[in-house]
């Protein structure tokens, strides 16, 4: 396809957002003050040429003013009215369902069913009709597969927000109770079984599309607090990246955020996404983030502006929500095709990337400036049956669980050695060894028959005096659950040897805590061993496979290659990971090994 950029402006008329009433302490007056925020926003959108998706919130359908002023636009500019099941906490909720609690996915199964039926029978009252699409900052897949079946006319829905875990938690003052990390960064089509994973197939596609809470940057995100870093303007306050004089602020990070989504094209066959999801709160005339008002207001209409422009220029396609989800099912027709992101660094200058990758079967991160380390690795084709709420064993967390998380989990970079999550490839020669992790690097993409390669450039390692030129070469086919690495040697050895040991050093859970490791099972082709924190090892030359089975988390992980030396290993008290490594000796050439995730009951 030609090069598409499409666009969702979402904007929810938030009268009684919980965060802004307590700080504020006047329901009333945050009533109206929210519902001027509104406007103002929706001012802004229109005045650029820009249609959006309303999501009418359960407090806003007890407002007549609301309620006509959505029906106006949407017959006047295009928009469309979707329900959010956000902005629960108003007090016809709170004395309907005697709680404090707002969030959808933390209730038991059955005041979820009722909070639905509730919130959509309002919308129907008001409107006439059922939305076509909804939300809330995560949906499960079980609260996912209710309204499908009862409400078939929604298509689309804001399902999660990216990497809400423990660092959004910590940055917090630890008060955040809700962990989604995990998920996708773009639009999925759910599995119903896990509403992080994407479908496999017809018979596990949810019936919906879903799209991200905000579109964040893939970088600075993922290595620190993600509400800094979105195309989400107040976040881009928060972060305090702007500068300039009073009424004259300018963020030209938030456009190149912007720009650099778009850029992903290049790389999803000619289709980007954005979006933007703006509650009120963040515009009040008291100011947020240490910004006055009128930067708020400014920052909000200078990113609609840049938002119109683009769309005047023939680079942007704005949709409604229920628009973006039929788009999105004629160009993903394919349930094994990958979602891409070769990532660069726009807000420090340096010359770090990240490529990001996703696929029903796993989702993982390069980072290049690590020589091209697997540094985030979650097993989608585990399909876990996790639930959430309060009347399961997980009542907060939501989070996919990992295999590598180097920020929760640590990488290469440890004071302990060995001890972080990661997947590298060590090079010895001499007697002497380097890590690719030391080495800096870029890459390039590839789109191939059935899936992706990426090729670093060539990285020089000085080993005992012998130079060895290496690059190294990711290939992954679109839902096999597989990656293939190789190691080429670029340069003449003369004859001498190098040995390449490529390792996988994994853990799992979902936050910086190891959950008890003892029903793993580590082994070599058919010799296996029982996790028990005693530093064993098993290592076999010429051998198929050294593989990991991780009960907790339903997946098989394993490496191999031709010819190869495997080694599993387990880590003690102190270090609680496991290892794998395959090696292989040679004179020229290089080495090609793979790894593979499968799921394990």
């Amino acid at each position: 396809m030609e090069n598409r950029f499409v666009v969702n402006i979402i904007h929810r008329p938030e009268l009684s957002p919980e965060y802004a009433e307590k700080a504020l302490g006047s329901a009333e007056g945050v009533r109206d003050e929210s519902l001027d925020i509104f406007k103002f926003q929706q001012d802004s959108a229109h005045k650029y040429g820009l249609k959006t998706t309303i999501q009418i919130t359960y407090a806003s359908l007890f407002s007549d003013v609301i309620v006509e002023m959505a029906k106006e636009h949407h017959e006047r500019y295009g928009d469309e009215i979707g329900l959010s099941l956000l902005g629960l906490p108003c007090p016809e909720f709170k004395a309907k369902y005697k709680t404090e609690d707002f969030c959808i996915w933390m209730f038991d199964e059955d005041t979820k069913r009722e909070i639905v039926d509730d919130c959509f029978g309002k919308f129907y009252e008001k409107f006439g009709f059922y939305p076509e699409s909804t939300g809330s900052y995560f949906l499960d897949a079980y609260t996912i597969n209710y309204i499908k079946e009862k409400y078939p006319s929604v298509k689309c829905a804001v399902a999660t927000c990216w990497e809400e875990g423990p660092k959004a938690f910590h940055t917090c003052n630890n008060s955040w109770y809700t962990f989604m990390d995990g998920g996708p960064w773009n639009p999925w089509i759910p599995s119903k079984i896990n509403s992080h994973c994407p479908a496999s197939d017809a018979d596990d596609d949810s019936g919906i599309v879903a799209i991200p809470h905000l579109s964040r940057d893939l970088m600075a995100c993922f290595d620190g607090n993600g509400s800094n870093f979105g195309t989400h303007p107040q976040n881009v306050l928060r972060g305090m990246i702007y500068y300039g004089d009073v009424g004259e602020w300018e963020y030209p990070y938030l456009y190149n955020l912007i720009d650099q989504y778009r850029h992903l094209a290049k790389y999803n066959d000619g289709y980007s996404y954005n979006m933007m999801f703006v509650g009120p709160g963040w515009l009040n005339k008291m100011g947020r983030w240490e910004a006055p008002y009128e930067l708020l207001a400014k920052s909000y209409d200078d990113a609609m502006k840049y938002y119109g422009g683009l769309k005047s220029e023939g680079k942007l396609t704005d949709m409604t929500m229920s628009e973006f989800a039929d788009f999105y099912r004629s160009c993903h027709k394919d349930y094994k095709r990958g979602e891409c992101a070769l990532w660069k660094d726009i807000l420090y200058g340096s010359r770090k990337e990240y490529f990001w990758y996703a696929d029903p079967t796993m989702r993982t991160c390069f980072d290049f400036n690590q020589g091209g380390a697997m540094i985030d690795l979650r097993p989608y084709v585990a399909r876990i049956p996790q639930k959430t709420g309060i009347d399961t064993e997980n009542v907060y967390d939501a989070s996919y669980p990992y295999l590598i998380q180097i920020n929760y989990r640590a990488g290469y970079f440890t004071h302990y050695a060995g001890a972080g999550t990661i997947k590298s490839c060590k090079v010895s020669a001499r007697g002497r060894s380097a890590d690719l992790c030391l080495t800096r690097t870029m890459a390039r993409y590839e789109k191939t028959d059935g899936g992706i390669r990426l090729i670093t450039d060539p990285v020089t390692l000085e080993l005992g005096g012998l130079e060895v030129v290496v690059q190294s070469v990711f290939t992954i086919p679109e839902g096999e659950g597989k990656i293939i690495t190789e190691r080429n040697i670029l340069n003449d050895l003369g004859g001498e040897e190098v040995t390449f040991t490529e390792y996988f050093t994994g853990g799992f859970g979902t936050t910086e805590y190891q959950s008890d490791m003892t029903g793993i099972s580590l082994g070599v082709d058919g010799d296996e061993m029982q996790f028990s924190y005693h530093g064993r090892r098993i290592t076999k030359e010429n051998a198929k496979e050294a593989y990991v089975r991780i009960p907790d988390v339903y997946t098989l992980v394993s490496m191999g290659g031709d010819g190869v030396c495997a080694t599993v290993e387990e880590g003690i008290a102190f270090s609680p990971i496991y290892h794998l490594e395959v090696s292989k000796t040679v004179t020229e050439g290089g080495v090609k090994t793979w790894l593979s995730l499968q799921k394990a009951n």
